[in-house]
């Protein structure tokens, strides 16, 4: 028994290692989605072609994280007036972040042609960042907000993850605090958003 004490305690070091490193990022395989079946960027992509000016000048930025903090991400909601947005802040330390990006993958893709869709990432750093969207990679930008300056310009509160629902005037219609459980979940916000 004495003998089997130490093994075991490097199992469970192990294990609880291993176990950091795939919630810190360190696995490149979408938990959410079944064995071998990755999003399609390029396929969603495809499947926007066509839409508005505004949208599509997203959609060709697609999966990238934009810098020029505040003024830039104000010039961007400037440029989409006109369409309504669903903001989405996260970070690629946050869990919830990580369960959730898969149903923002596939509702952005069904959605993106009448709505504008945008990542704020929050309180992150920019490598943590970048990684996490090449493990999760959407059809729309995300702008960096290290400070939370655009955040707080948002009245978004410091939890992880908040999704703004801004109407095609500009204004915030509501906002939805933690992260979506289903896909179902999402496209009835979006559908209020609309209605």
């Amino acid at each position: 028994m004495r003998r089997a004490l130490p093994i075991l305690a490097v199992v469970v070091i192990v294990a609880l290692v291993a176990g950091g490193l795939t919630q810190a990022g360190g696995g490149t395989e979408d938990p959410a989605a079944p064995a071998g079946e990755r999003f399609d960027l390029a396929g969603a992509r495809e499947r926007l072609r066509g839409a508005p000016e505004p949208l599509a000048a997203l959609h060709e930025q697609s999966n990238q994280l934009l810098g020029g903090g505040r003024p830039a991400f104000e010039a961007r909601m400037r440029e989409l007036e006109g369409h309504p947005v669903v903001i989405n802040k996260w970070a690629s330390w946050c869990g919830p972040c990580r369960a959730e990006f898969p149903i923002l993958q596939a509702l952005s893709t069904e959605r993106g042609r009448e709505v504008a869709f945008l990542g704020l990432d929050s309180r992150d750093k920019r490598g943590a960042a970048t990684r996490f969207l090449a493990d999760f990679p959407v059809p729309y930008p995300s702008y960096e907000d290290p400070g939370e300056e655009i955040a707080r310009a948002l009245r978004v509160p410091k939890n992880f993850p908040v999704t703004v629902f801004v109407e095609a005037s500009g204004r915030t219609a509501f906002v939805h605090h933690g992260g979506y459980r289903s896909e179902a979940d999402l496209a009835a916000d979006v559908d209020r958003l609309l209605g």
